[in-house]
């Protein structure tokens, strides 16, 4: 399965509302990756955090070059997994 996000929008401290190409939608909280990984380390500011835009790939960036894959933003926001395999 490849999901898709087709839009995303900031809810507050480390938490997005996600759109996928799927038509579902939910909330993820990233603040456990945001503190996790050393490449995340600017986004700890909510001003970057809140800088994010969605790629070529569909999927939400940063511009220090931090990025969550699509299928885990999927996981996160509805609870289903996501078969990584076809």
């Amino acid at each position: 399965m490849i999901v898709s996000v087709k839009a995303a929008k900031y809810l507050d401290a480390y938490r997005l509302n996600l759109v996928f190409d799927t038509g579902e939608s939910g909330d993820v909280d990233l603040q456990d990756l945001v503190f996790k990984y050393d490449a995340a380390s600017p986004l700890r500011d909510i001003n970057n955090f809140k800088s994010f835009t969605l790629d070529e790939w569909a999927t939400v960036v940063w511009d220090c070059g931090f990025d969550v894959s699509p299928e885990t933003l999927y996981e996160r926001a509805t609870g289903k997994h996501v078969n990584w395999i076809q």
